[in-house]
Formats: C-alpha cells, sequence, structure tokens
C-alpha cells in the first residue's frame, strides 16, 4: 500500500433519531454520525409496519380499493 493516500480510518458514535447509540469504524473525519434511521428502529429489522400518514393520504386510498375489491 502506498503511503499517505489513505484516509484516517477512526472509530465514531453513531446516534439515532430513536435515540439507539452505537460505536462503529468509519473514514468521515467527525467523532459523531447523526441518522434517521437504524437497525434498532427501521420496520425491515424490527417487523413492524410504520407509516406516517400525511393529509389522510393512507385512508383515501385504503377507501377508493376497499370500494374496488367489494364490486369484484
Amino acid at each position: 500500500m502506498k503511503e499517505g493516500i489513505h484516509p484516517h480510518y477512526a472509530e465514531i458514535e453513531v446516534s439515532c433519531s430513536c435515540g439507539n447509540t452505537f460505536k462503529t469504524r468509519s473514514a468521515i473525519g467527525k467523532p459523531q454520525l447523526h441518522i434517521e434511521v437504524c437497525s434498532a428502529c427501521h420496520p425491515f429489522y424490527t417487523g413492524k409496519q410504520k407509516i406516517v400518514d400525511t393529509a389522510g393520504r393512507v385512508e383515501r386510498f385504503r377507501q377508493k380499493y376497499q370500494k374496488n375489491s367489494t364490486a369484484a
């Protein structure tokens, strides 16, 4: 390996918006990293579906297709 061309690879602390924190290694050059979703709160890993309903869009979608499924 060539000397002086690789970034500094150091341990950082990652904190999620859910409150979960963990340590990992990274070359970002900052001691902390803030993320929005981690394995403790992501629906794929938790098995819980989290739907953010803005302006009733989910409910309107369900009503629209509920009418079509009863007619079929």
